[in-house]
């Protein structure tokens, strides 16, 4: 089990999620307060998450992509820094 751990650190290592966020919120219309409403959060938090300083749960990022009608792999993807 640790051989497996450790090669999963290694593939995350330099790997990052990100997000299009601001521009499927723009799309729809809604503004950040609109879209922390919908999904139960504070407007910072939104702001957090569209710039990259904050990483949503799996439950908020499903709120999000039902909230803004997106598929997960449209609204977030994996880069490699």
């Amino acid at each position: 089990m640790a051989y497996r751990t450790w090669k999963v650190e290694i593939l995350l290592k330099n790997i990052i999620l990100k997000n299009r966020l601001k521009v499927a919120r723009a799309e729809k219309g809604l503004n950040q307060s609109q879209l922390a409403k919908l999904v139960g959060v504070s407007r910072q938090t939104i702001s957090n998450i569209e710039t990259g300083e904050f990483v949503p749960s799996a439950k908020l990022a499903l709120l999000l992509c039902v909230a803004l009608d997106e598929q997960f792999e449209e609204l977030f993807y994996f880069k490699e820094e």
